[in-house]
């Protein structure tokens, strides 16, 4: 049997992270942000979309990595303190690098907007490593269950101050929340543009989050247990089921689910849809007969060719679209962007078609770069 130093690394792994990035780069460049296809496109507010998986998945899939790396460096000897303070690191670092994105292409101290997505991760690392390095499942579970009643108290019970309207106990639209509430106090200006009154990586909803990233560590856990593939792969699938179902009910009873709140139900409903997806990959690609499991793999080579550098390819997608909208090119002084989107927007596609065109080619684009960072090797870890 291998210990948990010896086991090999996960195609699975490493092609549903690929596919969580790959995805999330598609979505967050349509050629027309007014011209976008329904399932591309976030739930207004309640509710949810393709797009709305997107986000969590990867949570979830950092969760498992990080159950799968912590154990193979406490198998190989390294002290609790040392992986306490290199996730801190690591945290520190993709906190840094998304708010640096953030002053991408205006450098404005007094508005630059401070939460984002890489700032998340890097809130749900710090939140979640003290109970992945310290505790064992019961640990996790219990931090678990302690985020979500966290957030879901003040959420419910706390009624928000408003000069505009009646405070009211378990508002939950937008801006006049509880989580809202705390962003405006802690934030002030420096909140989405979109918006300036809440954000949708603010901090009292990165308790859920944090908790869709632990849910993925007890998937990570049950990968590396003493049990058949096959076996791996139908727990996965059920608990899969059984996390869906616990978040309709959590949307019917509690709180709906919605992305931009991340509520419980979203959390929980989000990481059964990742377990089940995980199942389908881990049972193709890593539970399968050798024939399945090879053509699987080539099959998926894209997706894992993106989950190879998740992060630095998410980053630097994002430098590279703002900017393509910050350079301005020709006589009409548009923006690098619009000169390129311009053959698409004339082509004979509808103008949905046309957006996604754009989209599709700016993550082949992003493929590129990640093969090429393959061939030579270049793997970046935060």
């Amino acid at each position: 049997m291998r210990t948990a130093l010896e086991a090999p690394r996960l195609a699975s792994l490493d092609a549903f992270r690929g596919f969580a990035i790959a995805s999330m780069v598609l979505v967050n460049n349509p050629g027309d942000w007014s011209r976008i296809h329904a399932p591309l496109r976030h739930a207004e507010w309640n509710g949810w979309t393709f797009t709305d998986t997107v986000f969590p998945f990867f949570l979830f899939v950092a969760g498992v990595s990080m159950a799968i790396s912590v154990a193979r460096r406490r198998a190989a000897g390294d002290a609790e303190g040392r992986m306490l303070a290199d996730l801190a690191r690591r945290a520190a670092v993709i906190f840094a690098v998304g708010l640096a994105l953030n002053f991408i292409p205006e450098f404005s101290l007094a508005t630059v907007r401070i939460p984002g997505v890489l700032q998340r991760i890097a809130l749900c690392i710090l939140v979640a490593a003290p109970f992945v390095v310290l505790g064992g499942a019961r640990a996790v579970a219990a931090g678990i269950v302690a985020l979500f009643v966290a957030y879901t108290v003040p959420m419910l019970a706390v009624a928000v101050p408003s000069a505009s309207m009646p405070a009211a106990a378990g508002a939950l639209e937008p801006g006049r929340d509880f989580g809202a509430w705390i962003d405006r106090q802690v934030f002030g200006p420096h909140l989405w543009a979109q918006s300036r009154t809440w954000d949708p990586e603010g901090l009292v909803s990165t308790l859920p989050a944090a908790a869709t990233l632990l849910l993925g560590v007890l998937a990570g856990w049950w990968l590396q247990q003493p049990r058949s593939a096959a076996g791996k792969a139908r727990g996965l699938a059920f608990a899969g089921a059984v996390a869906l179902a616990a978040g309709l009910v959590l949307h019917r009873f509690l709180m709906p689910i919605n992305k931009n709140l991340w509520t419980p139900s979203y959390a929980v409903f989000m990481a059964g849809l990742a377990s089940l997806a995980l199942a389908g990959f881990y049972a193709l690609m890593d539970a399968a007969g050798e024939k399945v499991r090879e053509r699987a793999r080539r099959l998926a080579a894209p997706l894992t060719l993106f989950g190879m550098n998740a992060l630095f390819l998410f980053a630097f997608s994002g430098l590279v679209a703002r900017l393509l909208g910050a350079v301005r090119v020709g006589e009409q002084h548009v923006t690098l962007k619009s000169w390129l989107y311009a053959p698409f927007r004339a082509s004979p596609l509808s103008p949905e078609n046309a957006s996604l065109a754009w989209a599709i080619a700016f993550s082949l684009a992003m493929l590129v770069v990640a093969w090429t960072m393959w061939r030579r090797r270049w793997f970046i870890k935060a």
